[in-house]
């Protein structure tokens, strides 16, 4: 009886699912803390405004940065080996157009912080803007950076060249994060028109099926008129009372008379 060898699976294969798990987690993680940036970066000018908000937007953007290195390399491997099957090639260029699409945020958000920190200085209260804004900047840099809180007593005292210092270096993260862009663009050629997402689709929030239940579902139950009905009745009650006022002007008119 000749012996069949059964195997689970290929090493190979096995190995290239681990890396698109990998690579959607990274991609994940950096939403999330291009997201988390993004809100820190409305309060800057604001009344919320303060040294602890711009060093929280300072570990927000270098996580960020240290989660976009992981990712262009592993998607870049991956994307130009030749042989990545077909469907997972399509899976990591999706990986890849919401990478890219991140960090043009991120470039975007950094651009703000860095124009938005020349106009407002962390020296001169009189010049912020009172928006109304309290609170929430440190459990959103804590999310974004995974730690438990970030609500600690820090120093309000402003550290000697701090501001000079911070705008020179997020000047070269913003020059190092347009160069990886391009650099990106150069090395892996995904054209973001020609890819399609073929993941679960979020429902409409009512269709035209739910609306039919929800009208027939209107009309069983008792005691509930629709709106049509509502005005139906209010006419003929405006009718009577009018008849009813005439009726009574009339009977006033042939008593008096």
């Amino acid at each position: 009886m000749p012996l069949i060898n059964n195997k689970v699976g290929d090493d190979g294969t096995v190995g290239k699912d681990k890396a698109l798990v990998d690579g959607k987690a990274l991609v994940d993680s950096l939403i999330k803390v291009v997201a988390c940036y993004r809100v820190l970066a409305t309060c800057v000018g604001g009344c919320t405004d303060s040294l602890q908000l711009r060093d929280e937007l300072r570990q927000t953007r270098e996580k960020a940065q240290r989660l976009a290195m992981a990712i262009r390399s592993h998607l870049t491997s991956h994307l130009r080996d030749k042989s990545l099957p077909e469907e997972q090639r399509k899976e990591m260029e999706i990986l890849w157009v919401g990478f890219s699409s991140s960090l043009e945020l991120l470039h975007v958000d950094m651009c703000k912080v860095f124009n938005m920190g020349d106009i407002f200085s962390l020296s001169k209260k009189e010049t912020r803007v009172q928006n109304g804004l309290q609170g929430g900047g440190s459990e959103v840099a804590a999310r974004a950076l995974s730690v438990p809180d970030l609500n600690q007593p820090q120093s309000t005292s402003l550290p000697a060249e701090f501001e000079s210092h911070e705008r020179s270096t997020m000047e070269k993260d913003i020059s190092q994060l347009d160069h990886m862009i391009d650099d990106m663009e150069m090395k892996v050629n995904v054209l973001r028109w020609m890819v399609e997402p073929h993941g679960p689709q979020y429902p409409d929030p009512l269709s035209s099926t739910d609306s039919a239940s929800l009208l027939s579902v209107d009309e069983e139950q008792p005691g509930h008129q629709p709106l049509h009905q509502r005005r139906k009745l209010f006419v003929l009650l405006l009718l009577v009372a009018v008849v009813l006022v005439g009726a009574t002007l009339s009977i006033c008119i042939v008593f008096f008379s």
